[in-house]
């Protein structure tokens, strides 16, 4: 699919926003979670894992270089991947994803104070909705194919692998709702299929959401 423009104007801008919030929430995150290490003696190696262990961590991430590899090298094979269409919707659906999962699976369990909130307002509120409105901006006036969800949850399939194989390594889970230990595989995998439908009816809801501001403009 071809490129569908260089970031300019209001893109531009919304872009710088997206990464400067993206990248404080991960850099505040990461001391959050350092400072923790150091009072109950973990390591760095054991940090990395812990950190990179979650969904949040790892899409936030994929959002800091969908908009930081075009403002700072638009020409480059990563800066032009991620102006096309289907990378800019497979971005905005992981993100959006994480936002609504988090909002409706984990905010009863979890209210974060001080920095803990700041970091954890960036990752699921800030950076999914600045997004949104990026993806707005980026995709009105293209249609994206029926199909591509189906491409998009490739990503989330691969994070389920990740997280199960990791747990089994070493005997933790980063969501309470795939927590192998605690749930046994069988129902593991039956919320894992009911997120994979639910990341598949998010992406469609987009591309509807895309396919209408086509027909408005």
């Amino acid at each position: 699919m071809p490129i569908t423009h260089t970031l300019n104007g209001k893109t531009r801008w919304l872009a710088v926003l997206i990464a400067l919030a993206g990248w404080s929430g991960l850099l505040l995150q990461w001391y959050l979670l350092q400072r923790a290490a150091q009072t109950d003696g973990r390591g760095i190696g054991q940090l990395l894992v812990a950190y990179f262990g979650y969904f949040t961590i790892l899409t936030n991430l994929l959002v800091c270089a969908a908009v930081s590899w075009p403002l700072a090298a638009p020409t480059s094979a990563p800066g032009r991947f991620f102006l096309r269409p289907a990378a800019i919707g497979w971005v905005t659906a992981s993100i959006v994803f994480v936002g609504l999962a988090y909002h409706l699976l984990l905010r009863r369990i979890w209210q974060p104070q001080g920095l803990h909130w700041v970091a954890n307002t960036l990752l699921h509120y800030v950076t999914p909705g600045l997004f949104v409105i990026y993806s707005l901006a980026m995709l009105r006036g293209i249609a994206l194919r029926w199909t591509a969800p189906l491409w998009w949850s490739g990503y989330l399939v691969a994070y389920f692998v990740y997280a199960l194989v990791r747990g089994a390594l070493i005997g933790s889970y980063p969501y309470g709702f795939i927590d192998v230990a605690a749930l046994g595989y069988a129902v593991t995998i039956r919320n894992g299929c009911f997120l994979l439908l639910a990341f598949l009816l998010l992406g469609y809801v987009l591309i509807g959401a895309w396919r209408l501001g086509s027909r408005r403009s």
